[in-house]
């Protein structure tokens, strides 16, 4: 437990019905009161942890805002310390004033996730469930905030305890053998080795193999918007967003640049890239515009490319076909409810999938909403299945199922029991930094120095 007591706001910086003020440490309780008095007198030391309070706060000997104390305990709170938060006003001024008189009275502010890192070194979560906390307040949609709330409740743990609790228990009896080889150690038999091994390299693959699905669905999915001139890109962009945010005229070539908005797309979050027209032109800023949105589908996870139904296929058309091949592409008809004059069987020969839409009427997002999915292999996401957060946990995964791998093969192969100790024991350690329970120092303070100041 840590010697210092911290405080930070914890809710946004803006006006708001209410702003709180989150007191961590050994002297959180003394500072505490310090600013604030209840209204009937009661001394916040003489409180049980899980007690509110109505009062003031002061400055001085000055009341200025009415307010809340509630008092956690230790351990028995989010940090594992005694913690006080303090409800106020929500002005902007007011919940600064208060953070003020807490830090004259014996605070310091708190650095960036160091809230939640206590929590981390108290034992109040491993760093798995610490992550998650920083996926769950960013979450923008249904599936992402299921899939990362149930990594906050351990599902992730849970699923490499249970590979480390078999393999730890298989590492100790390797030792035993090695130590007394003479004697019969129970259960130590290859066949039982093999079966531990092989369960372990399944349950790691399959975390692995869900991996960018859970990235998809808890991180968004980087999307550009292609298409030539006036096909309605920048309706469609709108549609998606539900509200203006691209220029829409009749006048080809509008959009010079890149316009980026983040949207739902069902359970989905697309960050789109509405492009520029793409087509050949003489005009050297729209020309700019043009190789940046081809560039864009060089970078981007998934491509809508827009053809106008009501306009035959032209060569401008054939080149945005040609630089969609062999990526992750939908081919958006659109203005489907014009006379049809596109040749839509040469597109649908082109593209995995098609979709027909009219963005001016709002008409095709579910049709949408099921292509993309279909496409990218999410349409049987499972948010309540154990996923892997980001590139920190995928690389202890993999690291840890190469040495699994190895000891399998080696297994088979006949070599030394002390020899696939090694091996697993290397596992092991990769998993135990996957949990934090062996991570470095530097590697727990930059997971945490990524998220906001007050959680």
């Amino acid at each position: 437990m840590s010697e210092t007591t911290i405080a930070a706001i914890a809710t946004g910086n803006s006006a708001a019905g209410i702003g709180v003020i989150r007191i961590s440490g050994t002297d959180a309780i003394k500072i505490a009161q310090k600013v604030f008095i209840a209204a009937d007198g009661t001394p916040l030391s003489d409180l049980k942890g899980y007690t509110a309070k109505f009062g003031n706060v002061y400055s001085g000997e000055k009341k200025f805002d009415n307010a809340v104390a509630l008092i956690f305990k230790a351990p028995k709170s989010y940090t594992g310390e005694d913690v006080v938060e303090i409800s106020v006003h929500g002005g902007i001024f007011i919940v600064e004033k208060t953070l003020e008189e807490v830090f004259k009275a014996g605070a310091v502010p708190a650095q960036a996730g160091e809230f939640t890192k206590r929590a981390f070194l108290n034992g109040k979560m491993d760093l798995t469930q610490a992550e998650s906390v920083a996926a769950l307040i960013s979450a923008q949609g249904d599936e992402a905030v299921s899939a990362s709330f149930n990594m906050l409740q351990g599902s992730l743990s849970n699923k490499i305890n249970s590979v480390l609790d078999q393999l730890i228990g298989c590492s100790a009896s390797m030792a035993a053998w090695v130590d007394y080889p003479d004697e019969e150690i129970p259960d130590l038999s290859e066949e039982s080795l093999a079966e531990i091994l092989e369960n372990a390299e399944f349950l790691l693959s399959d975390l692995i193999k869900n991996y960018e699905n859970g990235i998809i669905m808890t991180q968004g999915i980087d999307t550009a918007i292609v298409g030539r001139p006036n096909a309605g890109k920048s309706t469609l962009m709108n549609m998606l967003a539900g509200r203006e945010k691209s220029i829409v005229t009749h006048i080809e070539g509008t959009t010079r640049d890149i316009v980026e908005e983040s949207v739902r797309l069902g359970t989905m979050v697309l960050h789109l890239s509405d492009t520029a027209g793409i087509r050949k032109s003489n005009d050297i800023v729209e020309s700019i515009g043009i190789q940046k949105a081809i560039k864009k589908i060089e970078s981007a996870s998934l491509i809508l490319a827009v053809f106008d139904n009501s306009q035959p296929l032209c060569n401008d058309d054939l080149m945005i076909i040609e630089n969609c091949k062999n990526k992750p592409s939908v081919a958006v008809i659109n203005k489907n409810d014009l006379e049809n004059k596109l040749d839509t069987h040469e597109i649908e020969t082109k593209f995995s999938k098609t979709v027909y839409i009219s963005a001016k009427n709002n008409i095709g997002l579910s049709a949408l909403e099921k292509t993309v999915k279909e496409l990218l292999g999410i349409s049987k996401f499972d948010s309540s299945q154990p996923i892997l957060a980001n590139q920190r946990q995928k690389l202890c995964v993999l690291n840890a199922l190469e040495h699994i791998k190895q000891a399998l093969d080696g297994l088979h192969i006949g070599i030394t029991y002390d020899a696939i100790n090694v091996m697993i024991d290397s596992a092991v350690d990769e998993l135990l930094s996957l949990t934090g329970k062996k991570a470095t120092e530097e590697v727990v303070n930059n997971i945490f120095s990524r998220f906001c100041v007050g959680k």
